[in-house]
Protein backbone atom coordinates (compact mmCIF):
# COMPACT_ATOMS: atom_id res chain seq x y z
CA UNK A 1 0.00 0.00 0.00
CA UNK A 2 2.14 2.69 -1.08
CA UNK A 3 1.24 6.13 -2.40
CA UNK A 4 1.72 7.80 -4.58
CA UNK A 5 3.35 11.46 -4.11
CA UNK A 6 0.37 13.11 -5.61
CA UNK A 7 -2.16 11.45 -3.86
CA UNK A 8 -0.06 12.37 -0.56
CA UNK A 9 -0.60 15.83 -1.33
CA UNK A 10 -3.87 15.76 -2.35
CA UNK A 11 -4.21 14.34 1.42
CA UNK A 12 -2.41 16.56 2.87
CA UNK A 13 -4.33 19.24 1.69
CA UNK A 14 -7.52 18.00 2.49
CA UNK A 15 -6.40 17.11 6.04
CA UNK A 16 -8.46 13.53 6.04
CA UNK A 17 -7.58 11.71 8.49
CA UNK A 18 -7.30 12.07 11.92
CA UNK A 19 -8.93 13.48 15.54
CA UNK A 20 -9.95 13.24 19.17
CA UNK A 21 -12.80 14.76 20.01
CA UNK A 22 -11.60 18.24 21.84
CA UNK A 23 -11.97 18.49 25.38
CA UNK A 24 -12.43 21.24 27.87
CA UNK A 25 -9.72 21.57 30.79
CA UNK A 26 -6.94 19.15 31.21
CA UNK A 27 -6.87 15.95 28.84
CA UNK A 28 -4.13 13.93 30.05
CA UNK A 29 -6.43 10.46 30.58
CA UNK A 30 -4.16 8.00 30.84
CA UNK A 31 -0.99 8.38 33.38
CA UNK A 32 1.30 5.77 34.26
CA UNK A 33 4.29 3.45 34.06
CA UNK A 34 6.26 1.15 31.98
CA UNK A 35 6.35 -2.37 33.16
CA UNK A 36 9.24 -3.74 31.43
CA UNK A 37 10.63 -7.54 31.42
CA UNK A 38 8.66 -9.63 29.18
CA UNK A 39 11.41 -9.16 26.48
CA UNK A 40 14.12 -9.58 28.97
CA UNK A 41 16.59 -12.93 28.30
CA UNK A 42 17.01 -12.57 24.81
CA UNK A 43 20.73 -11.31 24.35
CA UNK A 44 23.33 -12.87 23.04
CA UNK A 45 23.34 -16.15 20.66
CA UNK A 46 20.44 -15.64 18.80
CA UNK A 47 17.86 -18.48 19.58
CA UNK A 48 19.21 -18.71 22.82
CA UNK A 49 16.84 -17.11 25.21
CA UNK A 50 13.70 -18.15 23.50
CA UNK A 51 11.37 -19.44 25.12
CA UNK A 52 12.91 -18.65 27.80
CA UNK A 53 11.56 -19.58 31.75
CA UNK A 54 8.96 -17.17 33.37
CA UNK A 55 9.94 -16.07 36.39
CA UNK A 56 13.93 -17.00 35.70
CA UNK A 57 14.74 -15.09 32.39
CA UNK A 58 11.78 -12.54 32.25
CA UNK A 59 8.51 -11.90 33.89
CA UNK A 60 5.76 -9.22 32.64
CA UNK A 61 5.17 -8.06 36.49
CA UNK A 62 4.99 -8.20 40.15
CA UNK A 63 1.24 -7.96 41.38
CA UNK A 64 1.82 -6.56 44.72
CA UNK A 65 3.91 -3.61 43.21
CA UNK A 66 1.06 -2.94 40.43
CA UNK A 67 -1.15 -2.49 43.89
CA UNK A 68 1.12 0.15 45.22
CA UNK A 69 0.96 2.03 41.68
CA UNK A 70 -2.81 1.78 41.75
CA UNK A 71 -3.71 2.24 45.25
CA UNK A 72 -1.14 4.03 46.84
CA UNK A 73 0.29 6.18 43.57
CA UNK A 74 -3.21 6.59 41.87
CA UNK A 75 -1.91 5.48 38.51
CA UNK A 76 -4.44 4.55 35.60
CA UNK A 77 -1.73 3.23 33.03
CA UNK A 78 0.52 0.54 32.18
CA UNK A 79 2.26 -0.14 29.30
CA UNK A 80 3.66 -4.13 29.05
CA UNK A 81 6.45 -5.23 27.33
CA UNK A 82 6.03 -8.35 25.31
CA UNK A 83 8.31 -10.38 22.57
CA UNK A 84 6.98 -11.16 19.45
CA UNK A 85 9.19 -14.34 19.05
CA UNK A 86 8.31 -15.76 22.44
CA UNK A 87 4.66 -15.09 20.89
CA UNK A 88 4.68 -16.44 17.73
CA UNK A 89 7.42 -18.73 17.77
CA UNK A 90 10.50 -18.06 15.13
CA UNK A 91 9.81 -22.31 13.76
CA UNK A 92 6.49 -21.27 13.12
CA UNK A 93 6.43 -17.86 12.08
CA UNK A 94 4.85 -14.28 12.51
CA UNK A 95 0.97 -14.74 12.42
CA UNK A 96 -1.73 -16.35 14.47
CA UNK A 97 0.00 -19.44 15.77
CA UNK A 98 0.88 -18.12 19.14
CA UNK A 99 2.70 -19.74 21.99
CA UNK A 100 -0.15 -20.45 24.50
CA UNK A 101 1.88 -20.56 27.52
CA UNK A 102 3.93 -17.28 26.74
CA UNK A 103 -0.16 -16.21 26.03
CA UNK A 104 -1.42 -17.23 29.11
CA UNK A 105 1.34 -15.31 31.20
CA UNK A 106 1.24 -12.48 29.59
CA UNK A 107 -2.93 -12.45 29.69
CA UNK A 108 -2.82 -13.30 33.19
CA UNK A 109 -0.64 -10.00 33.46
CA UNK A 110 -3.13 -7.84 31.68
CA UNK A 111 -6.21 -9.39 33.72
CA UNK A 112 -4.43 -8.47 36.48
CA UNK A 113 -4.03 -4.86 35.69
CA UNK A 114 -7.35 -4.29 33.98
CA UNK A 115 -10.00 -6.70 35.96
CA UNK A 116 -8.43 -6.89 38.95
CA UNK A 117 -7.10 -3.39 39.34
CA UNK A 118 -9.30 -1.41 37.60
CA UNK A 119 -6.32 0.28 35.71
CA UNK A 120 -5.54 0.30 31.81
CA UNK A 121 -3.10 -1.62 30.11
CA UNK A 122 -1.45 -0.83 26.90
CA UNK A 123 0.14 -3.62 25.17
CA UNK A 124 3.69 -3.54 23.81
CA UNK A 125 5.31 -5.71 21.24
CA UNK A 126 8.49 -4.34 22.07
CA UNK A 127 10.06 -5.56 18.89
CA UNK A 128 11.29 -1.87 16.95
CA UNK A 129 9.45 -3.57 13.73
CA UNK A 130 11.47 -6.17 13.50
CA UNK A 131 11.14 -10.21 13.63
CA UNK A 132 12.85 -13.30 13.96
CA UNK A 133 15.87 -12.57 15.84
CA UNK A 134 16.22 -10.32 19.27
CA UNK A 135 19.63 -11.32 20.17
CA UNK A 136 21.09 -7.61 19.87
CA UNK A 137 17.59 -5.38 20.11
CA UNK A 138 17.11 -2.61 19.02
CA UNK A 139 19.09 -3.46 15.48
CA UNK A 140 18.93 -7.36 15.32
CA UNK A 141 16.07 -9.45 13.29
CA UNK A 142 14.62 -8.58 9.93
CA UNK A 143 12.28 -5.36 9.43
CA UNK A 144 8.56 -6.68 9.25
CA UNK A 145 7.99 -6.22 5.50
CA UNK A 146 11.07 -5.47 3.64
CA UNK A 147 10.66 -7.20 0.60
CA UNK A 148 13.93 -7.28 0.36
CA UNK A 149 14.93 -9.41 2.86
CA UNK A 150 13.48 -13.43 2.33
CA UNK A 151 13.71 -13.95 6.16
CA UNK A 152 11.58 -10.93 6.81
CA UNK A 153 7.97 -11.54 8.11
CA UNK A 154 5.53 -9.84 5.33
CA UNK A 155 2.73 -7.32 6.26
CA UNK A 156 0.06 -9.58 5.74
CA UNK A 157 1.41 -11.68 8.82
CA UNK A 158 1.85 -8.33 10.80
CA UNK A 159 -1.78 -8.46 10.35
CA UNK A 160 -2.83 -11.56 11.16
CA UNK A 161 -0.94 -11.52 14.31
CA UNK A 162 -2.74 -8.32 15.48
CA UNK A 163 -5.87 -9.83 14.37
CA UNK A 164 -5.08 -12.91 16.25
CA UNK A 165 -4.08 -10.82 19.51
CA UNK A 166 -6.76 -8.19 19.29
CA UNK A 167 -9.56 -11.08 19.46
CA UNK A 168 -7.89 -12.48 22.28
CA UNK A 169 -8.80 -9.48 24.54
CA UNK A 170 -11.74 -8.14 22.20
CA UNK A 171 -14.40 -8.17 25.03
CA UNK A 172 -11.67 -5.99 27.71
CA UNK A 173 -12.48 -2.77 27.14
CA UNK A 174 -9.16 -1.75 29.66
CA UNK A 175 -7.26 -2.64 26.94
CA UNK A 176 -5.02 -0.47 24.48
CA UNK A 177 -2.98 -1.44 21.25
CA UNK A 178 0.42 -0.39 20.57
CA UNK A 179 0.91 -1.37 17.10
CA UNK A 180 4.79 -2.03 18.11
CA UNK A 181 7.73 0.00 20.06
CA UNK A 182 10.13 2.36 18.31
CA UNK A 183 10.36 1.59 14.45
CA UNK A 184 13.87 2.87 13.22
CA UNK A 185 16.13 2.98 10.50
CA UNK A 186 13.20 1.71 7.79
CA UNK A 187 10.70 3.34 5.24
CA UNK A 188 8.63 5.71 7.31
CA UNK A 189 5.85 4.55 4.03
CA UNK A 190 6.75 0.78 5.32
CA UNK A 191 5.89 2.04 8.93
CA UNK A 192 2.40 3.45 7.63
CA UNK A 193 2.04 0.27 5.87
CA UNK A 194 2.65 -1.89 9.19
CA UNK A 195 0.45 0.11 11.46
CA UNK A 196 -2.20 0.32 8.78
CA UNK A 197 -2.38 -3.24 8.28
CA UNK A 198 -2.41 -4.04 12.05
CA UNK A 199 -5.03 -1.12 12.36
CA UNK A 200 -7.27 -3.30 9.60
CA UNK A 201 -6.42 -6.29 11.37
CA UNK A 202 -7.60 -5.04 15.10
CA UNK A 203 -10.69 -3.82 13.42
CA UNK A 204 -11.65 -6.54 11.97
CA UNK A 205 -12.14 -8.54 15.13
CA UNK A 206 -14.85 -6.07 16.56
CA UNK A 207 -12.76 -4.54 18.62
CA UNK A 208 -12.94 -0.77 19.63
CA UNK A 209 -10.89 0.24 21.93
CA UNK A 210 -7.74 2.78 21.69
CA UNK A 211 -4.78 1.89 19.35
CA UNK A 212 -1.40 3.85 19.22
CA UNK A 213 0.41 3.69 16.37
CA UNK A 214 4.48 4.95 16.04
CA UNK A 215 6.33 6.40 13.76
CA UNK A 216 10.01 6.23 12.62
CA UNK A 217 12.92 7.67 14.43
CA UNK A 218 12.75 5.26 17.16
CA UNK A 219 9.17 7.30 17.31
CA UNK A 220 10.69 9.95 19.04
CA UNK A 221 8.66 13.13 19.36
CA UNK A 222 11.68 15.49 19.25
CA UNK A 223 11.92 14.37 15.17
CA UNK A 224 8.53 13.97 14.44
CA UNK A 225 9.07 16.30 11.54
CA UNK A 226 12.66 15.29 10.64
CA UNK A 227 14.68 12.90 8.28
CA UNK A 228 15.33 9.77 10.39
CA UNK A 229 17.77 7.35 10.08
CA UNK A 230 19.99 7.15 6.44
CA UNK A 231 17.82 9.55 4.83
CA UNK A 232 14.54 8.38 5.74
CA UNK A 233 11.18 10.46 5.35
CA UNK A 234 10.05 12.23 8.55
CA UNK A 235 7.21 10.69 9.95
CA UNK A 236 4.84 13.74 9.64
CA UNK A 237 4.49 12.79 5.38
CA UNK A 238 3.19 9.68 5.86
CA UNK A 239 1.80 9.35 9.61
CA UNK A 240 -1.73 11.58 8.89
CA UNK A 241 -2.70 8.92 6.23
CA UNK A 242 -3.51 6.42 8.83
CA UNK A 243 -7.21 5.32 8.53
CA UNK A 244 -9.14 3.79 11.75
CA UNK A 245 -12.97 2.92 10.94
CA UNK A 246 -13.40 3.72 14.34
CA UNK A 247 -11.91 6.72 14.20
CA UNK A 248 -9.92 5.47 17.75
CA UNK A 249 -6.03 5.50 16.94
CA UNK A 250 -3.85 7.85 18.49
CA UNK A 251 -0.35 8.97 17.74
CA UNK A 252 2.59 6.88 19.74
CA UNK A 253 5.75 9.37 20.98
CA UNK A 254 8.77 8.76 22.83
CA UNK A 255 10.89 11.31 24.23
CA UNK A 256 14.06 11.33 26.35
CA UNK A 257 15.25 14.74 27.39
CA UNK A 258 19.51 13.53 27.58
CA UNK A 259 22.31 14.89 24.86
CA UNK A 260 20.91 12.46 22.21
CA UNK A 261 17.21 11.73 22.80
CA UNK A 262 18.89 7.93 24.12
CA UNK A 263 17.51 8.29 27.40
CA UNK A 264 20.83 6.31 28.80
CA UNK A 265 23.13 9.37 29.81
CA UNK A 266 22.55 10.62 33.96
CA UNK A 267 22.04 14.46 32.74
CA UNK A 268 19.08 16.02 31.02
CA UNK A 269 20.10 18.61 28.51
CA UNK A 270 16.91 18.95 26.29
CA UNK A 271 14.19 21.14 26.69
CA UNK A 272 10.42 18.95 26.25
CA UNK A 273 8.28 21.76 25.52
CA UNK A 274 10.48 23.17 22.87
CA UNK A 275 11.69 19.77 21.17
CA UNK A 276 7.44 18.80 21.14
CA UNK A 277 6.86 21.96 19.38
CA UNK A 278 7.31 20.97 15.90
CA UNK A 279 5.14 18.05 16.90
CA UNK A 280 2.16 19.66 18.72
CA UNK A 281 1.91 21.89 15.79
CA UNK A 282 1.58 18.81 13.20
CA UNK A 283 -1.06 17.27 15.45
CA UNK A 284 -2.80 20.14 15.24
CA UNK A 285 -2.84 20.98 11.87
CA UNK A 286 -4.44 17.83 11.19
CA UNK A 287 -6.26 17.14 14.25
CA UNK A 288 -4.47 14.16 15.77
CA UNK A 289 -3.65 13.25 19.56
CA UNK A 290 -0.85 11.54 21.02
CA UNK A 291 0.12 9.68 23.52
CA UNK A 292 3.92 10.13 25.26
CA UNK A 293 4.16 6.02 26.11
CA UNK A 294 7.82 6.30 26.62
CA UNK A 295 10.22 8.84 28.47
CA UNK A 296 12.32 9.05 31.39
CA UNK A 297 14.73 11.00 33.52
CA UNK A 298 17.78 10.26 36.32
CA UNK A 299 17.59 11.78 39.93
CA UNK A 300 20.23 14.58 38.31
CA UNK A 301 19.27 17.85 39.34
CA UNK A 302 18.48 18.60 35.68
CA UNK A 303 16.43 16.17 35.34
CA UNK A 304 14.49 16.88 38.41
CA UNK A 305 13.80 20.09 36.71
CA UNK A 306 13.50 19.13 33.46
CA UNK A 307 11.28 16.45 33.59
CA UNK A 308 7.79 17.99 35.53
CA UNK A 309 8.45 20.70 32.70
CA UNK A 310 8.21 18.25 30.33
CA UNK A 311 4.58 16.56 31.92
CA UNK A 312 3.27 19.95 32.64
CA UNK A 313 3.96 20.86 28.62
CA UNK A 314 1.78 17.68 27.90
CA UNK A 315 -1.29 18.61 30.52
CA UNK A 316 -1.24 22.22 28.89
CA UNK A 317 -2.13 20.86 25.37
CA UNK A 318 -4.56 19.48 24.28
CA UNK A 319 -3.27 16.88 21.33
CA UNK A 320 -1.62 15.05 24.46
CA UNK A 321 -4.40 12.52 26.29
CA UNK A 322 -1.56 10.56 28.62
CA UNK A 323 1.95 9.39 28.97
CA UNK A 324 3.88 6.55 30.52
CA UNK A 325 7.10 6.77 32.29
CA UNK A 326 10.17 4.18 31.59
CA UNK A 327 10.29 1.83 34.04
CA UNK A 328 9.58 -0.78 36.00
CA UNK A 329 9.49 -4.15 36.39
CA UNK A 330 10.23 -6.80 38.79
CA UNK A 331 13.51 -8.16 37.04
CA UNK A 332 15.38 -4.99 36.83
CA UNK A 333 17.17 -5.26 40.11
CA UNK A 334 20.09 -3.01 41.26
CA UNK A 335 20.17 -2.17 37.13
CA UNK A 336 19.34 1.33 35.77
CA UNK A 337 15.94 1.34 33.49
CA UNK A 338 17.35 4.61 31.99
CA UNK A 339 18.99 7.48 32.55
CA UNK A 340 22.67 6.47 33.77
CA UNK A 341 23.72 3.72 35.14
CA UNK A 342 22.80 4.61 39.61
CA UNK A 343 19.54 5.35 39.40
CA UNK A 344 17.85 1.87 39.31
CA UNK A 345 14.57 1.51 38.19
CA UNK A 346 11.27 3.13 38.81
CA UNK A 347 10.20 -0.46 40.67
CA UNK A 348 8.87 0.03 44.14
CA UNK A 349 11.13 -1.42 46.75
CA UNK A 350 14.22 -1.97 44.81
CA UNK A 351 17.59 -0.32 45.47
CA UNK A 352 20.00 1.12 43.10
CA UNK A 353 23.44 0.12 42.20
CA UNK A 354 25.04 1.80 45.10
CA UNK A 355 22.44 0.03 47.64
CA UNK A 356 20.40 3.43 47.90
CA UNK A 357 16.52 4.53 46.92
CA UNK A 358 15.94 3.57 43.29
CA UNK A 359 14.15 5.76 40.90
CA UNK A 360 10.73 4.80 42.39
CA UNK A 361 11.76 7.39 45.32
CA UNK A 362 14.07 9.55 44.00
CA UNK A 363 12.62 10.10 40.09
CA UNK A 364 8.61 9.12 40.96
CA UNK A 365 7.94 10.32 43.77
CA UNK A 366 10.13 13.62 44.34
CA UNK A 367 8.55 15.12 40.94
CA UNK A 368 6.51 12.78 38.68
CA UNK A 369 3.85 11.90 41.11
CA UNK A 370 3.33 15.68 42.03
CA UNK A 371 2.50 16.19 38.40
CA UNK A 372 -0.18 13.76 37.41
CA UNK A 373 -3.81 15.39 37.20
CA UNK A 374 -6.26 13.50 35.34
CA UNK A 375 -8.36 16.17 34.92
CA UNK A 376 -9.44 15.04 31.27
CA UNK A 377 -9.95 11.56 33.26
CA UNK A 378 -13.57 10.16 32.08
CA UNK A 379 -15.35 6.91 33.29
CA UNK A 380 -14.65 5.32 29.67
CA UNK A 381 -11.78 6.92 27.74
CA UNK A 382 -11.62 4.18 25.06
CA UNK A 383 -15.02 6.30 23.62
CA UNK A 384 -13.19 8.77 22.79
CA UNK A 385 -13.29 9.37 18.79
CA UNK A 386 -9.13 9.77 17.95
CA UNK A 387 -9.57 9.64 14.21
CA UNK A 388 -11.84 11.57 11.44
CA UNK A 389 -12.86 14.16 10.61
Amino acid sequence: MFLTEKLRLVLKSTLAVVSIAACAGATIIYAGVNESGGEFGVFGTPGTGLPGEFGVTYEFINEATVDTWVDTNQINFFRVTMLMERMCPVATGLGSTFNETYFSEYEAAINYITVTKGAYALIDPHNYMRYNDPSDQPDSGSIIGDTTDPKAATTAQFQEFWTELASRFVSNPKVVFGINNEPHDMATSLILENDQAAINGIRSTGATQLILAPGNGFTGGHSWTQVTGENDDPSSEWLFMLVDPLNNTAIDIHEYLDEDFSGTHETCTQPGPSNLAALTSWLQEFNLKAVVSEFGGSNDPTCLELLPQLIQYLSENDVYIGWSAWAAGPFWGTNSACCGTTVGSLEPGQVNAEGGADGYTTVWEAVIQQTINLGGKRSNPTTWVIFGN
